[in-house]
């Protein structure tokens, strides 16, 4: 990050140096102490928050809702992470545990710090608008919303360990080698005829032609001229000209580069890399979507166990109710109550 002291909100370093919150995760550097700090920022993030939310009921429905919110998103991560981490391990991947622990903390933090940046607009509508029902899919919304950019960060975190070999390191080698340069072949030698000069009789005074001067014979006298005769001989063959590890016979002007490869890149070095192009997604990369997937369903099934956070005006206090029903059913009902 640009600066010369570190900021001291984790969120702050995250938002302006997600490159280094990443390599700091490569390479395994100081985990505990950057999962510390994120676990904490989430969880006052998240207390006020719920604070918000219980605010609807009574005082005494916020101060529970602030230690609820927190312990919901906490043990949803104590549920799903073993299946993360071993999803990787059968997948060849060498994530470890605090590797795979601070890349999901680094998406729980984005998600409770943009929470907690809507709660000024949640209590707006809390004084203004005393509907339950509103009030109650307004905050759903929330932090849906907040979750989906969490998540957007977690998928970019595992993008950046596919690309360092963290996810699939036999087949990142296995692709670096096939995309190896290949040895240049040699140019042979070939036979081509060579002209030399061979001195032989001619008559005096006649041209180099053959031709006397005046009507003079051919044989009045003779001397030494030079004519031109062939040899065969063995010189190297005149090749096109060609760049440095160019294979034999393919030929390109000096300076021009074959469309759709990039200056820095020649044509026989392989298959050109174009701009945006999609590298190959590992299975690990697949099975991170299967498990946002449950990581949503435990979160909501338990959030649906821990209820209530809002509290209907009409009801008693009570720490929590009776499961019956389930989430989205309840979603569904609220939206044809509206």
């Amino acid at each position: 990050m640009s600066g010369d002291r570190p900021s001291p909100l984790v969120i702050e370093r995250i938002l302006r140096d997600r490159q280094g919150i990443w390599q700091q995760i490569v390479a395994d550097r100081d985990l505990n102490a950057l999962t510390g700090r994120m676990l904490a920022s989430s969880a006052i993030a998240l207390a006020c928050y719920g604070a918000v939310l219980g605010f609807f009921h009574s005082p005494l429905m916020a101060l529970t809702s602030a230690l609820k919110l927190p312990l919901l998103f906490l043990v949803t991560l104590a549920i799903c992470l073993p299946t993360l981490y071993l999803f990787n391990l059968v997948f060849g991947a060498r994530l470890s545990v605090r590797q795979s622990l601070a890349l999901v903390m680094v998406a729980i933090t984005v998600t409770s710090m943009l929470a907690v940046a809507f709660a000024p607009i949640s209590l707006f509508f809390l004084i203004t608008a005393n509907d339950y029902g509103f009030f109650k899919l307004l905050n759903v919304a929330i932090l849906a919303l907040s979750a989906l950019v969490g998540l957007r960060f977690l998928t970019g975190g595992m993008q950046v360990l596919n690309d360092n070999g963290l996810l699939a390191p036999e087949a990142a080698q296995a692709q670096a080698q096939a995309q190896a340069p290949a040895v240049p072949a040699a140019v042979p030698a070939t036979a081509v005829p060579a002209t030399v000069a061979e001195p032989v009789a001619v008559p005096a005074g006649a041209a180099v032609d053959g031709t006397a001067p005046n009507g003079a014979t051919p044989d009045a006298g003779a001397v030494a001229a030079p004519v031109p005769t062939q040899v065969a001989t063995h010189v190297p063959a005149q090749v096109p000209t060609q760049w440095a590890g160019q294979p034999a016979g393919v030929s390109f002007p000096p300076g021009m580069v074959q469309p759709g490869y990039p200056a820095g890149q020649r044509p026989w070095d392989g298959r050109p890399v174009r701009r945006g192009e999609p590298t190959q997604r590992p299975a690990s990369m697949t099975l991170l979507y299967i498990w946002i997937l449950l990581f949503g369903f435990v979160g909501t099934q338990l959030a649906w166990t821990l209820r209530p956070f809002f509290g209907d005006p009409g009801q008693d206090f009570a720490l929590f109710r009776s499961i019956d029903g389930n989430f989205y059913a309840e979603i569904l009902r609220t939206i044809a109550n509206l």
